[in-house]
């Protein structure tokens, strides 16, 4: 019988009193380590009515049911990979895999459905866990959906919930889950001794340089490139693996995370044969099962593996991360260092040596949008409307002020008392204004929320542009200003090959000065104020977003006329290299 940490009962008791009042789904956040399976197992044993517990490989499916039997209580399993399928119980531990196949099998009432490793759930309708779902609803239509996962995030796909209970958006309306109802950092585990510091080491010897290679919209490199690169870099490997043949002497359990088949086996050749084996997707089950015992039970000492043993995987003598791969996901490398997080008796630290050059902070918060460039970290940016602290990309200077982000709205979360709902805050820190009725839509918008018309297409209006021949296109890269004078600003836009247009803003006409705050006001580089300048003077353009593009006529008196100004542009036509 285990005894639930506080915060595991913290996570327990928002459950019940979340779908007390909601049958919308809900998600909890723990770190690899947490215990989530004992939490789950407590859900299970207060259910008072049938429940079914999912997840997508049977290491989990076995762990979660036997934590819920050192209750005293017995569980159905339903998993080919277990040899079971019974559904008997009021709790059955269950492989998505094995229900999806077999849903004629699901024909009673269920109220409750709680996934692990829930980040592996997408809304499409053919899935595997929407096949399930959608069966289950026929027989209760109030089914309600719990989630559990310690990476909420996945790179090209975004957030797996919209709302979180501290008061702020993540992803979108359609995500698979509503509301994230409990989250844990893994700072607060560690600092409270629930789980093992990570002992991070740079590499003294030779990293591999993947920065060449270009990853897909799902944060994957292609295996052929990894390969090719890779092939060039043996004399890398051997001195990457005698380093960590030199760190692990002190150390029980060692695990290596490869690129590919090919490096893993390469790896392989360079450790001692009888302490060392190798884990690949086409590894036999039956295999797989041994080479895990034998790892646990500290026969070997060195597991070598690709891409199969990020989740699922509980050894918790782990005391050495070796990773050899790159990633771009922040949940995948929070997933493979989580491997070496839990505590077990001696152990001190984990140590964390990364020789992919993959540059993460263990702790860094998952900002939802892809790095903009590699000088990007993540920054605090506080809402001019509603005052909510926002995560964005962005830079900072040497004091730690934000000079610049990549933030586009606000993710603060309005209460609406009065009708009992919560309305994500409209503040728009880059937005495409409609040309009908002056409203901010969201810069990738076709349609304005407000009044309903389509926009005009910025690719549209440059295309148009560049057909003319009496119109000119700068593809900006900066601005300037200058007091030319008495409260009078010129400000001159430059491109990349030096052509220029200007303009000039009167701040002693009400209608000039209108229009300059109109296109500035909002756009400060740190966005965390509007600002209202009373006269040319007060205005240091160093601190304003510059336009992507900027169209101008040629008039027969003054010569370029600016006309248009597009900013936070996003669509074919490249925009200038601002750095």
């Amino acid at each position: 019988m285990y005894t639930l940490r506080p915060y595991q009962k913290e996570a327990v008791e928002n459950t019940i009193i979340h779908f007390r009042k909601s049958s919308k789904p809900a998600v909890i956040v723990l770190p690899t380590g947490a215990g989530k399976s004992l939490v789950i197992a407590e859900l299970a044993r207060v259910a008072k009515r049938k429940i079914l517990v999912l997840t997508h490989v049977k290491e989990l499916v076995e762990q979660n049911a036997q934590k819920y039997e050192s209750y005293g209580l017995k569980a159905s399993v339903f998993s080919a990979g277990l040899n079971k399928k019974d559904l008997d119980q009021q709790v059955t531990f269950a492989s998505v895999q094995s229900l999806a196949r077999n849903l004629e099998q699901l024909n009673t009432f269920y109220s409750l459905v709680i996934i692990d490793e829930c980040h592996r759930v997408s809304g499409e309708e053919d899935s595997q866990y929407m096949q399930v779902m959608k069966r289950l609803k026929t027989f209760n239509e109030n089914l309600k959906i719990l989630g559990l996962t310690a990476t909420p995030y996945r790179l090209g796909l975004g957030w797996i919930y919209h709302e979180h209970y501290h008061g702020f958006v993540r992803g979108d309306k359609e995500s698979p889950f509503n509301k994230c109802i409990y989250e844990l950092p893994l700072r607060y585990m560690i600092s409270n001794e629930y789980l093992t510091p990570p002992k991070k080491v740079d590499p003294a010897v030779e990293n591999y340089d993947f920065s060449a290679l270009k990853p897909d919209s799902l944060g994957r490199f292609s295996e052929s490139d990894m390969n090719s690169l890779l092939s060039s870099h043996t004399r890398a490997t051997k001195s990457i693996i005698d380093h960590v043949l030199s760190e692990s002497h002190s150390r029980k359990g060692v695990m290596i995370f490869a690129a590919t088949v090919l490096h893993a086996k390469e790896i392989v050749r360079y450790l001692p044969c009888d302490e060392t084996e190798l884990v690949i997707g086409d590894t036999d089950n039956k295999q797989r099962d041994d080479i895990i015992t034998k790892f646990k039970n500290k026969e070997i000492k060195f597991l070598v593996n690709v891409s199969v043993l990020t989740t699922g995987f509980d050894a918790p003598h782990v005391d050495f991360i070796a990773i050899l791969r790159p990633t771009e996901s922040v949940s995948l490398y929070q997933q493979i260092v989580g491997r070496g997080l839990r505590l077990d008796t001696g152990k001190k630290d984990c140590l964390v040596i990364d020789y992919a050059g993959n540059d993460f902070d263990l702790f860094y918060p998952e900002v939802g949008s892809v790095k903009p460039n590699p000088d990007s970290e993540p920054v605090q940016v506080l809402c001019p409307g509603c005052g909510f602290a926002n995560t964005f990309w962005g830079k900072l200077d040497e004091q730690g002020k934000v000079v610049e982000h990549f933030g586009r709205r606000c993710q603060g979360i309005l209460e609406n008392e009065a009708e009992g709902e919560s309305l994500q805050c409209d503040y728009r820190f880059r937005f495409k204004e409609c040309d009908h009725c002056g409203a901010e839509n969201d810069i990738a918008a076709r349609q304005c929320h407000s009044c309903g018309e389509i926009m005009a297409d910025p690719d549209d209006k440059l295309r148009d542009a560049l057909n003319l021949k009496n119109a000119l296109v700068l593809r900006c890269s900066g601005m300037t200003a200058e007091v030319i004078k008495s409260n009078v600003l010129k400000v001159s836009y430059f491109d990349e090959d030096g052509a220029e247009a200007s303009e000039v803003y009167d701040f002693s006409n009400k209608g000039s000065k209108f229009y300059f705050h109109k296109n500035f006001a909002k756009r400060l580089k740190s966005g965390e104020q509007v600002n209202n300048w009373k006269s040319a003077n007060d205005v240091d353009i160093t601190l304003l977003t510059a336009p992507d593009f900027v169209i101008a006529k040629q008039h027969k008196k003054y010569g370029w006329q600016i006309v248009e100004k597009i900013f936070d542009y996003k669509g074919g036509f490249r925009v200038a290299d601002k750095s």
